[in-house]
């Protein structure tokens, strides 16, 4: 009886230090000291970031020394909304020699038509910039009632086929694995896939290749003073031969 209790403490103070250990490694990532991922800087060669106004006024000259080639920057989201930091951002990290796209939030209860409306009018038609980004991910009371297949492929081939039209190049879909399994996979298979994966080196579940990985939504760069303290960082799937002929 007295092995069985003895075996029985122990087992509790196992658990106790095994659950210890995961939130103090909860804890580390959580805060940015430690990064699960960390992809080879001689594999993946091409790095960036994205932003929006959450990052607040950006030095980009100073950003842009830490090793950053490309900057995807934020700006709309749904039918009517554009970042505030659209524009300075779009003119900063240009002069800064950066390579720059820009994304658009795509909204659930929007049309595509009135959403690829609001890209249009904000984003300009420049040959130098990178294919525009579209961010679909679950947001708010979607991660419990997630909208309907069949409506969200509908309405994001609306906006993917009036950016194409306007801008002529495909856009680009910035997706989690949660959206990509339920609204992507197998389906819109002429589109560049831009992957957020912050744990491990992400894998498609229908064997696509992808083109970005947003590795680290934690870090901690130089040259940003937003309400944001962290910045989302990524790589590109080629090496820089294939950079500089990618979206050109």
């Amino acid at each position: 009886m007295r092995s069985r209790r003895r075996g029985a403490r122990w087992l509790i103070v196992g658990v106790a230090a095994v659950m210890v250990t995961m939130g103090l490694v909860a804890g580390v990532v959580w805060a940015g000291v430690v990064h699960p991922n960390n992809p080879s800087g001689e594999r993946y060669p091409v790095r960036g970031v994205d932003v929006s106004r959450y990052q607040g006024d950006i030095d980009w000259p100073v950003l842009a020394r830490q090793g950053i080639d490309f900057a995807f920057i934020k700006a709309t989201e749904g039918s009517t909304l554009v970042d505030p930091r659209f524009a300075a951002n779009l003119d900063g990290a240009t002069a800064a020699g950066l390579r720059v796209g820009t994304y658009h939030f795509f909204s659930f209860t929007s049309g595509g038509t009135t959403q690829a409306d609001n890209v249009i009018r904000t984003v300009p038609a420049r040959a130098d910039l990178l294919p525009v980004a579209v961010d679909l991910e679950f947001y708010g009371d979607f991660w419990l009632h997630p909208a309907p297949v069949e409506d969200v492929r509908r309405e994001l081939a609306v906006l993917l086929d009036a950016l194409v039209a306007h801008y002529g190049r495909r856009p680009i879909v910035y997706t989690t694995s949660e959206a990509y399994d339920r609204y992507l996979s197998g389906a819109f298979p002429d589109v560049d896939i831009w992957i957020r994966d912050v744990w491990r080196t992400p894998s498609l579940p229908d064997g696509r290749p992808w083109t970005f990985w947003q590795f680290s939504d934690r870090y901690r760069l130089d040259g940003y003073a937003g309400e944001e303290r962290f910045i989302d960082v990524n790589v590109f799937a080629g090496g820089r031969d294939h950079w500089e002929r990618y979206g050109r």
